[in-house]
């Protein structure tokens, strides 16, 4: 099924809108037999990453003013140094955005001063940023049939937007929707909700189904960037008259912080995509990627812990695991048996607290024969 997607300039979920009238009835449909591995009912959310307080509250104090300018400069450097004019190509994305906060995106796509490409190109980032927060928790929906973690996901990642997008009638409705679904999946959380046509979350399970989601940049262009990333960062420590290094510890010389890149951009340099970087560079970025990876692994626990569900850490990884690109699961050495273990567990988890209950005893019950 081909579609033509229409990418909004103002909205990171907006743009599927315009698929609603084709897709939405054929999503709810599909998404809503999806075949599910075990009866056991489970709200326990996905790990996410969301800003700090203090970066948000950092955020907040700007004026939108302030902001558009502060966009502008910033994509004015990124074009510079991809030595572009343009930050698509074709009707695809060509420059990475990810490096400009939500406000500064949200600007960007709003706004006349930038150019027609330039708020098309904001549109798809912000689709793209989109899909990404809820491809984890889709895939989680895969495995236990259950929709709740996918529709809160979807909650979490609305609310962490800006306040300018947030007044938008877009940003409204799909919240709206997403509150409604969240109401109808208390009572029966193993089948799509029926939340109208401004569900987003609908409208992302339709357009995967499709296969219209946003692709990703391809590793070459992200190991391009980081390569000229990094040549900066040397350049600008040379100028201030102190050598670049990877030494956390130094006292004389400008560490080079490899933790304040993506996780993509980590796996581009730890692969040595395109052999574009020195070992130094490689094993650095390698020790920040498996310092993510293991944030991430302890975060899942930590929140499975709290839980009641015996299935939670299994699930965190299956959600984890599905939010990575294949170059990242590859850097970070999370092979597929990894997933399968994961799916595994949780499977056998959640019969065994099925035989649980259905042998006369109950959740409570199940925990504390399993030590917890």
């Amino acid at each position: 099924m081909a579609i033509s997607t229409a990418y909004s300039s103002s909205s990171s979920y907006s743009s599927y809108a315009t698929l609603a009238a084709t897709l939405v009835a054929q999503s709810t449909s599909t998404a809503s037999t999806t075949s599910t591995t075990a009866s056991t009912t489970t709200e326990q959310a996905a790990t996410s990453v969301t800003l700090s307080d203090a970066a948000l509250a950092a955020l907040a104090t700007k004026d939108f003013a302030t902001v558009l300018a502060e966009t502008r400069t910033k994509l004015t450097t990124l074009l510079k140094e991809a030595d572009r004019d343009s930050p698509l190509e074709g009707d695809e994305l060509a420059l990475d955005l990810s490096s400009l906060d939500p406000r500064e995106l949200y600007a960007m796509a709003s706004d006349d001063s930038f150019s027609n490409d330039e708020r098309a190109a904001a549109g798809i980032e912000m689709q793209r940023r989109f899909e990404q927060a809820l491809s984890g928790p889709a895939a989680l929906a895969k495995v236990t049939g259950n929709y709740t973690a996918l529709y809160k996901a979807a909650a979490d990642y609305l609310d962490g937007l800006g306040a300018e997008e947030k007044a938008g009638a877009d940003w409204i409705a799909g919240r709206a929707a997403v509150t409604e679904g969240l109401a109808q999946l208390k009572s029966d959380p193993k089948t799509l909700p029926d939340a109208g046509e401004d569900d987003p979350v609908a409208l992302y399970l339709a357009v995967v189904e499709a296969g219209e989601a946003i692709k990703q940049t391809s590793i070459t262009d992200v190991a391009s960037t980081a390569r000229k990333t990094l040549d900066s960062l040397y350049a600008e420590a040379i100028k201030n008259g102190k050598a670049p290094t990877f030494n956390k510890q130094t006292t004389v010389g400008t560490y080079i912080d490899m933790s304040a890149f993506d996780s993509r951009s980590l796996s581009a340099i730890a692969l040595n995509t395109g052999s574009k970087f020195a070992t130094e560079e490689v094993n650095a970025a390698s020790a920040a990627l498996r310092s993510k990876s293991g944030a991430a692994l302890l975060a899942g626990f930590q929140s499975a812990a709290k839980s009641s569900d015996p299935t939670a850490f299994s699930q965190n990884i299956i959600s984890i695991y599905s939010s990575m690109s294949s170059e990242e699961r590859q850097a970070a050495g999370w092979s597929d048996q990894f997933y399968q273990a994961a799916v595994a567990s949780y499977e056998t988890t959640s019969k065994l607290t099925q035989m649980f209950a259905e042998a006369g005893g109950d959740s409570t019950g199940f925990l504390s024969w399993m030590g917890k």
